[in-house]
Formats: structure tokens, C-alpha cells, sequence
């Protein structure tokens, strides 16, 4: 378990608090792991009605660790990845809180959230071109058939920070809050699912992501084996490299 995910089970919710704030919440493997293994306990324990996962005021995940990449940038079992197909087939309702920056798998995980609520100073970015990486969370298959191609194709290629408006009217946030009434907002609506028939909810949540969780499972599979074929790439060198510098990358030289 990792000192920086916090885990908290109060009348049916668990709470799963990213908290590493002096990194803007970065996520690292021992992160990962203690998220999946909180999820896969979401999932066995009949006393987890409903799962939200939040950061802190301003910061809910800067994306992943750029030094974590560079120690371990061939493992196919990353727990990164284990987190992603966890995430994906969580069977009760997952709730996401976003206040502030949601970067790379902070924005692609929220996909496979059924409730995400923001704070009116959530910005969202999936930077993975420029960091000569590829997409991964299925994002590549689920972003398109929640946005369109043409929307999708701008937010990934280019990679471009959007704000919490822009992520209400694609369909990615379902309501914006003010910071200081976020975290209540969250816990209003996730009291309330913790109230119904749980099994009710995990047969409907069950039946809406049915029809595509085979293509989900598949597009992770394919998403990830170019990833770590990316992770390797002197684009992505390039691009870490400049990163911990703190210059601009030069793609100039690579064809």
C-alpha cells in the first residue's frame, strides 16, 4: 500500500484520496497498486455501496510520475496497467471529484467513471503526442464515441489543455461546482447512490457497459503494447528529457 493514496469506507462510500500534493498529486507504480487493490476491495466487500475518488482542493493528478516512466519504461505488467483494467470493470458506481489539473490517466481514467463532478478550476489535458507517447485507458476508442472523432482528434493530437466547461459540454463532466462546495456536491450525489438497491445499480451499471467492454479490454491491450513501444522511443527520451530540464523538446530530427 502507498503512503499516498488514502482510503476511507463511511456509510457505503469508500473514499480513495490521491495525496501526494507536493509532486501535484503524480502518480508512481506503489500509487497504482494501491488504487487497484482498493478498487478490487470496492468490489469484494458487500459493505462498498459506492466508490469515489478525489484529490485535494486544486490538485487532483498531475498524470503520471515522468521519473516513474524513466525507471521502469519496459514492464508489461506495470501496475499503471492494472489499474486501468481494474478501473475499467469496477462494478459498482464510481464517482470522480476533479478540482484543478487532471493530466494524461487523471482525465483518461475519468472515462471509466459513471459520476465525474468539477471544480470551477479543473483544466484537463491529455498530453500523450507530446510527450511521444500514445493514449491509453481504451481512451483511444472511448473518447471518440463520447465526443466524436473530430473533438477527440483535438484533444489528443494536439494535446491541449481544456477547462471544466469544455469537459461539460462534451460529456466528460456532469456538473461544475464551485471549489468550496465540491466535495459535498460529490458526497450528496454518492450518499444518495449508496441508499438504492445495490444490486439494482451494478445490474444497470453491468448492462450499459456490456455491449462494449470486450472492445475496451481489446483497445487497452492494443493501446498498451504501443505505449511501452513508445515509452522506449527517442521521441519520448527526447521528450522526459526536456521535461526535467525545463526546455522546450525538439521533435526536429525524428521522422
Amino acid at each position: 500500500m502507498s503512503e499516498h493514496i488514502l482510503t476511507e469506507l463511511r456509510d457505503g462510500i469508500l473514499r480513495i484520496e490521491i495525496r501526494r500534493p507536493e509532486k501535484k498529486n503524480a502518480l508512481t507504480s506503489p500509487m497504482y497498486a494501491a488504487m487497484a487493490d482498493a478498487l478490487d476491495r470496492a468490489a469484494r466487500e458487500d459493505a462498498v455501496r459506492v466508490v469515489l475518488i478525489h484529490g485535494q482542493p486544486g490538485v487532483f493528478t498531475a498524470g503520471n510520475d515522468v521519473t516513474d516512466f524513466l525507471n521502469d519504461p519496459g514492464d508489461p505488467d506495470r501496475p499503471g496497467f492494472r489499474f486501468l483494467r481494474t478501473i475499467a470493470a469496477t462494478p459498482k458506481p464510481l464517482i470522480a471529484a476533479v478540482s484543478g489539473n487532471a493530466v494524461g490517466i487523471g482525465t483518461t481514467m475519468l472515462l471509466h467513471c459513471d459520476l465525474v463532478y468539477a471544480g470551477e478550476s479543473a483544466r484537463f489535458q491529455l498530453p500523450f503526442v507530446n510527450l511521444g507517447l500514445c493514449p491509453e485507458a481504451a481512451s483511444t476508442l472511448l473518447l471518440p464515441r463520447l465526443v466524436g472523432h473530430q473533438r477527440a482528434a483535438e484533444l489528443l493530437l494536439f494535446g491541449e489543455p481544456f477547462d471544466a466547461t469544455r469537459a461539460r459540454d462534451i460529456g466528460l463532466v456532469n456538473a461544475i461546482h464551485v471549489e468550496a462546495v465540491l466535495m459535498d456536491a460529490a458526497l450528496e450525489r454518492a450518499h444518495k447512490l449508496a441508499t438504492l438497491p445495490a444490486a439494482s445499480l451494478r445490474a444497470t451499471k453491468m448492462l450499459m457497459k456490456k455491449a462494449q467492454a470486450a472492445m475496451v479490454a481489446q483497445a487497452m491491450q492494443d493501446e498498451g503494447a504501443v505505449f511501452l513501444q513508445r515509452l522506449a522511443s527517442p521521441e519520448a527520451k527526447e521528450a522526459f528529457s526536456a521535461f526535467l530540464e525545463k526546455r522546450k523538446p525538439d521533435f526536429s530530427r525524428f521522422g
